[in-house]
């Protein structure tokens, strides 16, 4: 198993995407972490992995843009399973909402949630990282960490700068051999995206049962990215095949990005 061993912690995953990124790592034989703000949900995810027949599962809510909440979260999970040694950043908020009608409100906790909660779980783990002399972070940028788009201002923003954090930790971690790349996923229709099915069919002028149909028309491969989609590239950037990948932010969006 790639994973066999190891001990990783995947935030938001309630659902969506990080729900997929931590039952692969467990299919892998990776003892995981799960954390989000959805307390109910974490446990259903925790004992889909336990009933499933994989490593131990622990879980905590936490909410990652408090830096309380996220020292207590790894002390946690090292006191429960042991230093960490693959950390994925996927917890994330989004709206769907024209520039001049984006509050200060919005953007600073889109901007917390997205860019600053990274920023402090990585402080958070890095140290266990750099004692060990190795380590992966996967940190979950977006293709709207690529390319601008309408009324995704605030997400767009964090987003990139979810990419210059990953640049930056691959060259000051490289000593240490800790890698850092981040995954750019296109449209994948979770549970966040369901939620802002009618915002996109306003800005679009459809209707919102077209929502779906709209976004796979700028997809190459004409589908919708699937949960499984990112977290096969995810499990790959977390083994040991990834070794000598670092500061990359690599697409997975059905060829609708290609920068």
């Amino acid at each position: 198993m790639e994973l066999n061993g190891k001990i990783a912690l995947v935030t938001g995953s309630a659902r969506g995407i990080g729900k997929a990124i931590a039952l692969r790592f467990a299919q892998e034989g990776a003892r995981v972490a799960l954390n989000d703000i959805n307390d109910e949900s974490l446990k259903e995810t925790a004992r889909q992995i336990q009933k499933a027949g994989g490593e131990k599962a622990v879980y905590k809510k936490a909410d990652v843009s408090k830096i309380r909440e996220v020292e207590q979260l790894i002390q946690y999970v090292v006191e429960e399973l042991g230093v960490i040694d693959i950390l994925v950043n996927n917890a994330a908020i989004s709206r769907i909402i024209p520039f001049l009608d984006t509050s200060e409100r919005v953007w600073d906790r889109i901007m917390e949630v997205n860019l600053k909660g990274a920023f402090l779980c990585c402080k958070a783990v890095i140290p266990g990282m750099i004692k060990k002399e190795k380590g992966k972070i996967i940190n979950m940028s977006s293709q709207s960490g690529k390319r601008g788009s309408t009324w995704h201002a605030a997400y767009c923003v964090s987003k990139f700068g979810i990419i210059g954090l990953t640049q930056s930790l691959a060259l000051e971690l490289a000593p240490y051999k800790i890698n850092a790349n981040a995954v750019c996923p296109g449209v994948v229709f979770t549970p966040l995206w369901e939620e802002q099915a009618a915002n996109h069919a306003r800005r679009r002028g459809i209707d919102e049962k077209q929502v779906k149909e709209d976004l796979v028309k700028k997809i190459p491969l004409g589908r919708l990215g699937t949960p499984e989609d990112v977290a096969n590239l995810v499990l790959f950037l977390a083994s040991s095949r990834s070794d000598y990948m670092t500061g990359q932010a690599i697409n997975v969006s059905g060829g609708s990005v290609l920068d």
